[in-house]
C-alpha cells in the first residue's frame, strides 16, 4: 500500500508532501490543474522513463519519492536482492537533474530504474486514461485473459522452443544430409589421426628434453667425469684430499691463535659441499648412458609429433587439445545426424509441448468464460442492457503462445451476434467494458494499489455512480487511487484531494493539493456538478451524492 508520496521540483509542482490511507480515495480538480501529474511523478519513482522536461523550470532536479507498505512477495523480493530495511517497507526514489541523468534508490541503498519496475510490478497496478485503447490489440487480450487466469504461459513458451530447436536441426539435416556426411567423415578421419597419435598433455616439453639429454650423453658423461676425477679421484691430491689435509695443519695452529678458527669453520664447509657433490656426481654418472635406440626412439617421436603440428596447423604442445575439439565436434556431429535419434526426440518434445499447450488452452476456456460472464454482468449496470461479452478461443497454429488466438468479442445490445471489440464498440461503450474489465481482473491480482487515471472518460449519467460504487467495492479490498472528473465517482471515496493550480511570489504557475474535509467536499462536487457558478441546487445535489 502507498504510504506517502513527496514530489519536488516536477513538472509545474514545486513540493508536495502526501500521505494515503487504505480503501477508495479520489483526486479532483479543474482541467489543466495537474491531476495526471501526480500519476506521472509516481510512475517515475516506480522506473517509467523520464528525461530533463520533467524538471520544474528554473530547478536543479526533479526528486519524487513513494514509501509503501510491502506484502510478503514484495519483502522477500527486497531480501533477495539486498534492499531490505530494519523497519520494513519500500521507499523508492528517483531524482532527474535538467541535464537529464537520472538516478534511482531503493531504501536508500542505488538501484536501476530496472529494479524500480520490477519491484514496482509488485506494488502497484496503473490503469491509464488510454488503457481501453489497448483493448483492440490482440496480445493485450491475450495477456489479460492469461493474468486473469494465472496461466502458465512460460513454461508452454519454453517447450516450444525446446521442440522447435530439435524440428529445426532435423529439417537443416534433411536439407543438408550429403554435405553433413562429408564433413563428418573429415572429422572422423582428423580425430582418428590424433587417435593413432595419443599426444598427452606436456608431452612435448617432456620429449624435448629428453631427446636433448640423450642427443648430448657423451659430452654429460665426459664432463662429470673430468670434475669427479678433479674434486675426489685425480692421481695426485684431489681437492678434496687437500683440504682435509690443510684443515689438519690450520686445526693445529688455533691452539696458538684462536683468530684462524672462523678459516678453520669455512674450509671445512667447503669440503662437506665438495663431498656432496661427489656422491651428486656418482648418481648423476650411474643414471646418464649412452642410447642410441632410445635416442632414435625419441627422433621419431619428435618427427611425428611436429609433423602432425603441421598437418593440423597448431604448435606441437597443443595437439592433445585439438584433438578434444575435433572429437567434440564428432560427437556433436553424430548426435546431429542419427536420423532416428532426433525424430525420437523431435517427438517427444512436441508431445511435452502439446501436453503443455492444451492444458493451458484449458485454463483460458474456462477463464474465458469466467470473464465473459462478469462482463457481461457488468455491462447491464453500465447501460448496455442485454449486451453481451465473450472471450473467442481460435484455433491456430501451435506457438510459444499456445493452440488458439484470443479475441474479445461484443454485442451491444439484445439479439445481435457479437463481433470484435475493435469493430463493434463505440468509444463511450469501449470506456465502460474497459472499466468493466479492469475491476473485474483486478480481483486476479496480488498488487495491494491500484490507480485509475481518468479511464471513467466517456461515462456520464446513471453509469458514472455504478462506476463509483464499483470503485468503492473494490476499495473494500485494495488501495484505489482514481483520478477522476466525475462528481459520481468522486463522491464514493473514503478519501478526498482536490488538485489546483496557483500563483507563485515570483510569479510562474504551481500545481497544489490539499485534503478536503466534508464541507470541502461538498463545494468541489458541487463545482465538479455545476461548473464555475455553484448555486444552492448544486450544493443539495452534492450534499446527496455523498450521502448516497
Amino acid at each position: 500500500m502507498l504510504r506517502t508520496l513527496s514530489i519536488r521540483d516536477f513538472v509545474i509542482v514545486d513540493v508536495i508532501e502526501l500521505e494515503f490511507s487504505a480503501g477508495f480515495t479520489v483526486f479532483t480538480g479543474e482541467t489543466g490543474a495537474g491531476k495526471s501529474i501526480l500519476i506521472d511523478a509516481l510512475t517515475l519513482a516506480l522506473g517509467g522513463r523520464g528525461d530533463a522536461s520533467v524538471v520544474r523550470e528554473g530547478a536543479p532536479k526533479a526528486d519524487i519519492t513513494a514509501d509503501f507498505a510491502v506484502t510478503a512477495q514484495a519483502q522477500a523480493w527486497l531480501d533477495a536482492h539486498e534492499f531490505g530495511s530494519e523497519d520494513g517497507g519500500a521507499l523508492l526514489r528517483r531524482v532527474i537533474d535538467n541535464a537529464g541523468r537520472s538516478k534511482a534508490y531503493i531504501n536508500g541503498i542505488a538501484a536501476t530504474a530496472a529494479q524500480l519496475r520490477e519491484l514496482g510490478d509488485l506494488l502497484v497496478d496503473i490503469h491509464g486514461q488510454h488503457a481501453h485503447q489497448s483493448l483492440l490489440k490482440t496480445e493485450a487480450q491475450r495477456e489479460l485473459l492469461d493474468n486473469q487466469a494465472g496461466a502458465n504461459v512460460r513454461d508452454v513458451a519454453l517447450a516450444y522452443k525446446a521442440w522447435r530447436a530439435v524440428a529445426k536441426q532435423l529439417e537443416e539435416f534433411e536439407t543438408n544430409a550429403a554435405n553433413v556426411l562429408l564433413e563428418r567423415e573429415r572429422l572422423e578421419w582428423q580425430v582418428g589421426e590424433l587417435d593413432k597419435l595419443a599426444a598427452k598433455p606436456g608431452e612435448w616439453t617432456e620429449i624435448g628434453n629428453e631427446h636433448s639429454r640423450l642427443s648430448h650423453a657423451a659430452s654429460l658423461l665426459e664432463g662429470a667425469q673430468e670434475a669427479l676425477a678433479v674434486i675426489s679421484e685425480a692421481d695426485e691430491q684431489p681437492i678434496v684430499s687437500q683440504l682435509a689435509s690443510l684443515n689438519q695443519k690450520l686445526t693445529k695452529l688455533v691452539s696458538v691463535d684462536t683468530a684462524l678458527q672462523p678459516v678453520v669453520d669455512l674450509i671445512e664447509s667447503a669440503r662437506i659441499q665438495l663431498q656432496e657433490s661427489v656422491y651428486a656426481l656418482n648418481t648423476y654418472l650411474d643414471r646418464v648412458e649412452l642410447d642410441p635406440d632410445r635416442l632414435r626412439q625419441v627422433d621419431a617421436r619428435m618427427e611425428a609429433l611436429h609433423s602432425a603440428a603441421r598437418k593440423f596447423r597448431v604448435d606441437a604442445d597443443e595437439l592433445p587439445a585439438e584433438h578434444a575439439r575435433l572429437a567434440a565436434q564428432l560427437a556433436q556431429l553424430a548426435d546431429a545426424t542419427d536420423m532416428e535419434g532426433l525424430r525420437k526426440q523431435e517427438a517427444k518434445l512436441k508431445a511435452e509441448y502439446m501436453a503443455l499447450a492444451q492444458q493451458l488452452s484449458t485454463t483460458r476456456a474456462a477463464a474465458a468464460k469466467a470473464l465473459g460472464d462478469a462482463v457481461t454482468q457488468a455491462m447491464q449496470d453500465l447501460n448496455m442492457t442485454g449486451g453481451r461479452f465473450e472471450v473467442a478461443l481460435h484455433p491456430a497454429e501451435p506457438s510459444a503462445k499456445g493452440l488458439e488466438q484470443i479475441e474479445f468479442m461484443v454485442a451491444g445490445h439484445a439479439g445481435v451476434v457479437p463481433r470484435p471489440l475493435a469493430k463493434v464498440a463505440s468509444g463511450g461503450e469501449l470506456a465502460r467494458i474497459s472499466l468493466a474489465i479492469s475491476v473485474i481482473t483486478s480481483h486476479a491480482t496480488t498488487v495491494p494499489t491500484l490507480i485509475f487515471d481518468e479511464v471513467d472518460s466517456g461515462i456520464g449519467g446513471g453509469v458514472a455512480e455504478v462506476v463509483g460504487r464499483l470503485l468503492k467495492r473494490l476499495g473494500q479490498e485494495r488501495q484505489v487511487l482514481c483520478v477522476t472528473h466525475l462528481p459520481q465517482v468522486a463522491s464514493q471515496g473514503n478519501s478526498h484531494f482536490q488538485v489546483a493550480k496557483s500563483t507563485l511570489d515570483n510569479g510562474k504557475t504551481a500545481s497544489r493539493i490539499e485534503v478536503l474535509d466534508a464541507k470541502a467536499r461538498v463545494e468541489e462536487v458541487a463545482r465538479m456538478l455545476g461548473g464555475l457558478e455553484i448555486t444552492a441546487t448544486t450544493r443539495k445535489h452534492a450534499r446527496e451524492l455523498l450521502a448516497s
